[in-house]
């Protein structure tokens, strides 16, 4: 009879090389089975590379704890063993979100606050009645939310006469806002704005139209007589989600950075188009505050980059004298705007000068695009008149879902609105390009163009 290969008689090597593969559960139960085996089991490569994938943990963590890795895996795996699905995604980002702030936004950085504590998460629990979703007890675990502080580090936007910053709140400050109206109910607010009173709310429990865990701006329907008439835009489907999204797009430079803030003008890299010397980009962003959908009315800010390149020879220079728009809705309609300067102003470009610019826009359809050219005139000859051409960029009303009040629904399930439906976006039209944020609007308009 052939001899039956047994898997603890291996050499050392290969057997070594099979638990590399192994999760640290089936780690643990290895080392159960005999002596060599338990012996192997505690090999610290094995438990450095655990205490890598899943703490994030370095050389200099476990010199400073004096401890094998095998016993800081269970250090760690004791105080957050819980998390162990998200810690490790959520520690990347705040760590990446950190470093970024370090060089671009130092003074973010102190408005930081420090992990809360496992008993104070349970004792919020409690005094809230709802249960906190593991990926939210986790970052909060991490940091505790951010001092109530301008700017807000979850992005800001600015108009003339408007501005937006929106604060990270810490669990205690999110517990006071905790929400038990009707409409409303077992929702937790995870953002806030002074200026605005605008905040992002977290769904504890599926009810009223809501799933676990959704992220959105509330958005009264103000065409409802029942107050309880909600409606809402979904910024995000879980608090991991919703956050490392974001962070991705902070340390990827997909924002901007304007004096020590992060504006969340959304940029498409194909947005750009370049007439002789002069190229002009343009970046969208969806102010939620400002919108709403019932009745539809969406507000929209764009900012746009006009630069001459700086080998323009001098003689290039040119004056903008005049600006022409073509505005294409979800319906098909067309509207052509035309007018003296960008926000009143005539800006004259010379090599290696940037004009930049923000204004905005509303409409009453689910996206809309515009595109159009500047008209300039050389300063070397004023009867020297040329166009350029600014690209087309699209503008897209986020997800959203009508209040169940609304909808007339029983059974606590909402209509989504994604604007996937019905296909009829232009034939370049690409998923993607829609706008940040979202929320309600209170009566605040702005005009059409400006």
């Amino acid at each position: 009879m052939a001899e039956v290969l047994r898997l603890d008689l291996l050499p050392s090597d290969p057997l070594l090389l099979i638990f590399s593969f192994l999760d640290f559960r089936d780690l643990i139960n290895c080392s159960f089975v005999n002596r060599r085996l338990n012996e192997l089991s505690g090999h610290n490569p094995l438990w450095k590379n655990l205490c890598s994938k899943h703490w994030l943990l370095t050389d200099s963590d476990r010199m400073q704890s004096d401890v094998p890795w095998r016993s800081l895996f269970r250090q760690y795996y004791c105080d957050l063993g819980r998390y162990i699905e998200h810690y490790a995604v959520l520690k990347a980002a705040w760590d990446q979100l950190k470093a970024f702030l370090q060089q671009r936004c130092p003074r973010m950085i102190a408005s930081l606050k420090e992990g809360a504590k496992e008993e104070e998460l349970d004792v919020i629990e409690s005094q809230i009645g709802c249960k906190l979703p593991d990926d939210y007890r986790c970052s909060y675990r991490i940091h505790n939310g951010q001092k109530l502080v301008v700017p807000g580090l979850m992005g800001s936007m600015a108009l003339s006469n408007h501005y937006r910053s929106e604060d990270l709140l810490d669990v205690e400050t999110a517990a006071g806002g905790f929400q038990q109206r009707k409409g409303m109910r077992h929702c937790l607010p995870l953002t806030f704005c002074f200026h605005t009173g605008l905040s992002q709310y977290l769904s504890l429990e599926k009810t009223e139209g809501r799933q676990l865990s959704d992220i959105f701006y509330h958005c009264p329907d103000q065409m409802a007589q029942d107050p309880s008439a909600i409606d809402m835009f979904i910024t995000g489907s879980s608090f991991s989600e919703w956050f490392t999204s974001y962070v991705n797009n902070v340390v990827k430079g997909e924002y901007p950075i304007i004096r020590d803030q992060i504006f969340r003008y959304v940029h498409d890299k194909q947005c750009v188009a370049r007439t002789g010397d002069i190229t002009v980009s343009v970046s969208t962003s969806f102010l939620p505050e400002l919108s709403s959908v019932h009745p539809p009315h969406f507000f929209f800010t764009y900012r746009i980059r006009i630069e001459m390149c700086s080998d323009a020879l001098p003689e290039e220079a040119c004056q903008l004298d005049s600006r022409y728009w073509k505005i294409t809705n979800a319906s098909g309609n067309i509207e052509e705007v035309r007018g003296p300067g960008v926000v009143g102003e005539f800006p004259v470009m010379t090599p290696g000068k940037v004009h930049e610019y923000a204004s905005c826009t509303t409409f009453s359809t689910t996206w809309e695009y515009m595109e159009g050219h500047y008209t300039f005139h050389r300063l070397a000859n004023k009867e020297e008149v040329f166009h350029v051409v600014i690209p087309r960029f699209h503008m897209v009303c986020p997800p959203f879902r009508e209040s169940v009040v609304r909808s007339g629904s029983t059974n606590d399930s909402s209509r989504l609105n994604d604007d996937d439906s019905d296909g009829d976006y232009p034939d370049d039209y690409e998923e993607g390009l829609g706008g940040i944020n979202m929320a309600a609007a209170e009566g605040r308009h702005c005009p059409r163009h400006i």
